[in-house]
């Protein structure tokens, strides 16, 4: 048990005004954080307790899903990233540091090069295989804009867990090891995490799943169907398509001046056409190699799509001497006459009678045939899918809701053993690739998770799993022996039990004892008092309900135990 009166505890009445979110806010006012620095915070007492909460039943799903904890360096060779060529590309997101034979060094983003190495040096037979092996460490990463606190912060803490199997099909079986994993982690530390399809950003890979809190502050946006029950991040979100409605040949393309009109939206409302007539013509760089992309007029590129339709390309915007070289004018490009490779939306095939830039300044040109007039490389699915579009399972409309990733599961592949030439011998005795899966928890993230969706007006609601302490003793009458001792008695056979006890011994009012038991959020509060006794015992009540049940002294014990279960 602990004593408020030992405790290093403050509670604040007003957050910061840096703590955007409520969860942030929550946190810092009842004493779990502290900001160090931009994007690093100090975990107190209470919230390093529900940390380590967390950390124990991430350990015990891992374990029984067959998973090995191992513990890497934080610091690695920069020569690990050379290897997989993530020095170059994951760039300034890195920390970089030289020692002092300048040597370059990173601080740990994510592990898959060293955990490749490791299994590259220590399994060499099929025998050895299906093998998982997962930490729980410090992780760095460089943010542009740290922000919400532990949800977006320059170092967090992460469980990373590799599987490494002899072929696809144990690979899938670990995958799906790891997924239920998951979903009994999630559970059990009493968060509502979707899993939804996902882009595998800089990890790389075939296919993914996020676990999704939904939240107003939730950074991402899913897309979902409420009639089959499809669920993606709107990076990977795809949509049934439906074709442009303008696809009937009009005669040949038309030139017309559009001074001063350069958006889609300008140029559709000076022509008086409906905005989807209209081409939206961008050129990006695809490895340095500039590209043209089209997609309707109302809509915009998805560019994590187009790099995946380029086998994993390095996207960027060209400037604008290489828009004028490759077509012309920014504002008043178009496909016609371009030389090099255009790849338009799926919605533009066949499409027709559209409006396109005529790579003039000034000039659109009007009753365009995509498949007359220009050279469409190839058509795919390339626009950001958005709410009302039609699930691509069932054709329902989809609905867009805001969530922030606790967990990601990654099918790797062979991309970094092939890299590290991480093989094994089969049963025949032949060297094979190691196939692998990366699967990944923000522990801190999910602390936080966890008080963004349990929450009301006064404070955190802690799920009794994970509370910093299940149970909050308020000792109203700290100077009278009789109350003391009966709260003392409580609280030694609640430690018996397995429970822990926060005891508020403090010689504070009973009003502030209330307000701050409510937002720290201990699952159940009981108050030892005069009063109460006089009533018949110890006032006892969930962090969810409202009013309290006398209860007698030598029940209270048995009777918090069993209402703990439920919370």
């Amino acid at each position: 048990m602990m004593r408020w009166s030992r405790a290093l505890l403050n509670t604040l009445r007003e957050a910061p005004q840096d703590a955007e979110i409520v969860s942030h806010k929550l946190m810092i006012r009842a004493g779990m954080l502290r900001k160090l620095g931009g994007g690093l915070y100090t975990y107190m007492p209470l919230g390093l307790r529900a940390l380590q909460k967390i950390e124990r039943i991430v350990r015990e799903e891992m374990d029984r899903a067959g998973a090995q904890e191992t513990l890497f360096p934080i610091l690695q060779p920069a020569e690990l990233w050379k290897q997989t060529g993530r020095w170059e590309t994951m760039g300034p997101g890195m920390f970089r540091v030289q020692d002092r034979k300048e040597a370059w060094f990173v601080l740990a983003p994510t592990a898959e090069e060293a955990f490749t190495a490791l299994a590259k040096s220590e399994i060499s037979s099929y025998r050895q295989l299906p093998c998982t092996i997962y930490q729980i460490r410090n992780k760095f990463r460089d943010e542009i804009r740290p922000r919400f606190g532990l949800i977006r912060g320059k170092e967090f803490i992460m469980k990373d867990a590799y599987s490494f199997d002899a072929d696809d099909a144990g690979a899938d079986a670990s995958y799906k090891a790891m997924f239920d994993a998951y979903v009994r982690i999630f559970k059990r530390v009493g968060l509502a995490a979707t899993p939804v399809e996902a882009d595998t950003g800089d990890i790389g890979g075939n296919f993914s799943h996020e676990f999704m809190v939904f939240a107003e502050s939730g950074e991402d946006g899913i897309l979902s169907c409420g009639s089959c029950g499809y669920a993606a991040n709107q990076e990977r979100a795809e949509r049934q398509q439906v074709r442009v409605a303008y696809q009937t040949e009009a005669g040949a393309a038309e030139r017309v001046a559009t001074p001063g009109q350069h958006s889609c939206e300008e140029v559709a409302k000076f022509l008086g056409e409906p905005l989807d007539r209209v081409v939206k013509s961008l050129v990006v760089l695809a490895n340095g190699k500039p590209v043209m992309v089209l997609v309707p007029g109302d809509r915009e590129l998805n560019e994590l799509k187009l790099r995946r339709l380029l086998g994993g390309a390095k996207i960027e915007a060209a400037d604008e001497a290489t828009v004028a070289a490759v077509a012309g004018p920014c504002g008043s490009i178009g496909p016609v006459g371009v030389s090099v490779p255009v790849y338009a939306d799926s919605a533009l095939e066949g499409a027709a009678n559209v409006i396109v830039g005529a790579n003039e300044e000034g000039f659109h040109l009007r009753h365009v045939s995509l498949a007359r007039d220009a050279k469409v490389t190839q058509f795919a699915d390339l626009a950001l899918v958005r709410e009302g579009d039609l699930c691509p399972h069932c054709g329902q409309k989809l609905a867009i809701r805001r969530g922030t990733e606790v967990g990601q599961c990654f099918k790797l592949g062979k991309k970094y053993s092939q890299a590290f030439g991480a093989t094994f011998l089969d049963e025949k005795g032949s060297p094979q690739v190691l196939t692998m899966g990366c699967y990944g928890i923000g522990v801190s993230r999910t602390l936080q998770a966890i008080v963004e969706q349990r929450n009301d007006e006064n404070g955190i609601i802690w799920p009794a799993a994970v509370a910093p302490y299940q149970v909050a003793l308020l000792i109203l009458d700290p100077d009278n022996p009789e109350v003391v001792a009966k709260a003392e008695a409580l609280a030694e056979a609640l430690e018996a039990r397995g429970i822990d006890v926060f005891i508020d011994d403090r010689a504070e009012r009973p009003g502030i004892k209330f307000k701050d038991a409510d937002l720290i959020g201990l699952p159940i509060r009981v108050v030892a008092g005069a009063k109460g006794f006089a009533k018949g015992g110890f006032e006892v009540r969930a962090r969810t309900e409202k009013d309290s049940a006398i209860v007698a002294p030598e029940a209270a014990a048995e009777l918090i135990a069993e209402r703990l279960k439920s919370l």
